[in-house]
């Protein structure tokens, strides 16, 4: 506990849950309330004004896909833009295949979307994943055959930060002879590791607002040029009819301000890893965490557990500390992971996972205050049996 009248220090790290929205993104959000706040598909002066910032903020988007402008729609985050690709992807191709191929770990906007199209009568196909939580490629070469018409795997996995062979979907469906378009759920990785659809060869890419400093309630669906899915729902003309409706434009701008204030990303990407292992050499001190993540995960996430110390009191005591932190995904609520259990952890490691996910600005001093933190804890915790 804080003596009285002592500020306790805080230590954010749930950043893959939400971010801090930058100065940037705030300031960006503001005038577009107080300034811009036309409608952009009104004719008048103050619709242009705001029309030309959306164009702008899909322009800052883009260049950080290094894609065109005009591949760039807008929604309100990364929940909408998978139910888009899935869903219109596969309703768009339906006459040419039923099969759609995915993984047994993607995020649960993936995941159950695809178990709503399997009662529309569509097979889905699950590759499952080894004890690093990486699917095997030779398992998608398998599964992809000439009836397939869509492939999701998402490029970093939101538990565990390991990267995913989003690249060997392309030859798979080369080799296949398949109709299938490829997408990529890229919440996690945007604006923390390079990220160029044509390299990875997708189709569909999603991407979120609030993920790197922007604020709640945008996020874009990148859809190659040529592509054309069908869309969820249906009104107006904006977003070339794919995502009818007045765009919310306080929550774009401040989404095309944060994508302009992201930093050299290799630079990040090192800088990050460096962190990472500076915390990993704390925690083996300790002797009592096993670490969940693959060595060579996104640096920004890291899945740990103590064994012996449920998730629930440890993430109480944390937060009592002013450490915060998650035992997961934040859509699962507190449900036992199916990431993990997939990845075959033991059963005392699936009832202690916390996942520690740094955002550019996390620093050495909170890292220290989660390991001191987490140490404490261990100690005060009784073990459960």
């Amino acid at each position: 506990m804080c003596r009285k009248g002592v500020r306790q220090t805080e230590a954010y790290f749930d950043n893959s849950a939400t971010t801090k929205p930058c100065a940037e993104a705030a300031s960006a959000a503001k005038k577009a309330i107080e300034e811009v706040w036309g409608n952009p598909s009104s004719l008048h002066k103050s619709g242009m004004a705001a029309d030309n910032l959306l164009e702008t903020c899909r322009e800052r988007i883009a260049s950080r896909l290094h894609c065109s402008p005009d591949e760039i729609y807008f929604t309100s985050g990364g929940t909408e833009s998978n139910n888009t690709a899935l869903t219109g992807a596969a309703r768009k191709l339906k006459k040419q295949g039923s099969r759609i191929v995915s993984t047994v770990i993607e995020h649960p906007s993936v995941y159950e979307t695809l178990s709503e199209l399997e009662k529309e009568g569509f097979e889905v196909i699950r590759l499952r994943v080894d004890g690093e939580g990486k699917i095997n490629e030779n398992e998608l070469f398998e599964a992809v055959n000439d009836k397939t018409i869509l492939v999701s795997i998402m490029a970093v996995n939101n538990e565990t930060g390991a990267i995913q062979p989003v690249q060997a979907a392309k030859r798979a469906v080369a080799r296949a002879h398949s109709p299938a378009l490829i997408h990529c759920d890229a919440v996690q990785a945007f604006g923390k590791m390079p990220l160029k659809p044509s390299t990875l060869g997708v189709d569909l890419m999603s991407i979120s607002a609030h993920k790197i400093h922007g604020i709640k309630g945008a996020g874009a669906l990148y859809i190659r040029k040529g592509v054309k899915i069908a869309p969820l729902v249906y009104g107006g003309e904006q977003e070339s009819r794919l995502r009818p409706g007045t765009q919310a434009m306080p929550a774009i701008a401040a989404f095309g301000a944060a994508a302009k204030a992201l930093p050299d990303i290799e630079k990040e990407f090192e800088n990050a890893k460096k962190l990472r292992d500076y915390m990993l050499s704390l925690f083996i001190q300790t002797g009592a965490v096993e670490i969940n993540s693959p060595a060579d995960a996104l640096p920004f996430i890291t899945n740990i557990s103590v064994p012996g110390r449920r998730s629930e009191p440890m993430l109480s005591f944390l937060s009592e500390k002013g450490v915060y932190v998650s035992s997961g995904s934040a859509c699962s609520k507190g449900k036992r992971s199916r990431v993990l259990t997939e990845m075959g952890l033991s059963a005392q490691r699936l009832e202690s996972p916390l996942r520690i996910s740094f955002s550019r600005f996390t620093t050495k001093e909170e890292i220290d205050a989660l390991a001191d933190a987490l140490k404490q804890g261990i100690e005060y915790i009784r073990p459960s049996k």
